[in-house]
């Protein structure tokens, strides 16, 4: 199987042209090549296929072999990987995902992408939709008890459920492989979540680190990040216009509110191309 491995941010994935190659398990493949140690190391490995409703579709699953609905780092990779290969020569590029169509504006130097304006469509905040057990409709600044520890969260869905937690203290000194299966597993969080920690360092400046629902904790999270400014906006933290810093970088969202949607702009790089041999029944 040929495949490049990229990366937005940090948060890395193997991409795979299903317009050459041919995958009939998924699932297993991901795990297999997402291993650090016996596989070529990912956070999990996404498929470019052909789209009878966009310009090409993406489909993303984590590394422990669980389908994600998106992946805002992922599909700025997917705009980069399409246009240097040639899939496309148009620099505005439509992508399908199990989060519905996303649209891309592609930034070029020297002939490749270098940023992806990516709009990720409005936010969901209704509770049976994210999805999150709640009294209330929507869930905003609500109690959350973990453990013997009461958090505050708000629940944001990007097309995939996120769990926005605003600290006190300093996010970066927190254990999250002890707290963020607490979390990610929760009984309110009936198909699991992703959870932000977030410090505001100012109203237009916002300190991230998250758990992934079936990777633990990434390097950065694009849909993390627009689930943070969207919960910034609507506790009343931030500006509609938010730097969002990961431990990879920094990514730029926007979101002016209401059923408007946000966008999201960050790099997008191409770490190497290489070729795997896998077990003959994954292909």
């Amino acid at each position: 199987m040929k495949f490049t491995k990229m990366h937005g941010l940090g948060n890395d994935y193997v991409y795979v042209n299903c317009f050459e190659e041919k995958i009939t398990d998924p699932e297993k493949v991901s795990r297999y090549v997402s291993d650090r140690h016996f596989g070529i190391g990912a956070d999990g490995l996404i498929l470019i296929l052909p789209s009878e409703k966009a310009d090409f579709e993406m489909a993303m699953y984590n590394a422990d072999g669980s389908r994600g609905e998106m992946c805002g780092n992922g599909i700025r990779c997917v705009g980069k990987y399409v246009y240097d290969y040639g899939l496309t020569n148009k620099t505005q590029i439509s992508i399908d995902t199990l989060a519905g169509v996303k649209y891309l504006d592609l930034t070029l130097e020297d002939g490749k992408v270098s940023r992806v304006k990516v709009d990720m469509g409005a936010p969901c905040l209704t509770a049976a939709e994210i999805p999150v057990t709640a009294d209330s409709e929507q869930v905003i600044h609500a109690p959350l008890i973990v453990e013997d520890r009461t958090y505050e969260m708000t629940a944001v869905s990007m097309g995939n459920p996120h769990c926005v937690i605003f600290l006190e203290e300093d996010v970066r000194k927190l254990d999250l492989e002890t707290i963020g299966p607490l979390f990610e597993n929760h009984p309110r969080f009936p198909r699991r979540i992703n959870t932000e920690f977030v410090n505001v360092i100012d109203e237009s400046t916002l300190r991230m680190r998250v758990w992934e629902r079936g990777s633990g904790e990434t390097l950065a999270c694009g849909t993390g990040a627009c689930a943070t400014a969207v919960a910034a906006v609507l506790n009343g933290k931030s500006r509609h216009e938010v730097t969002v810093q990961l431990l990879g970088g920094e990514l730029e969202i926007a979101w002016a509110g209401g059923d408007l949607p946000v966008y999201m702009t960050g790099p997008a790089v191409t770490v190497f191309d290489g070729e795997i041999t896998l077990p003959g029944e994954w292909q």
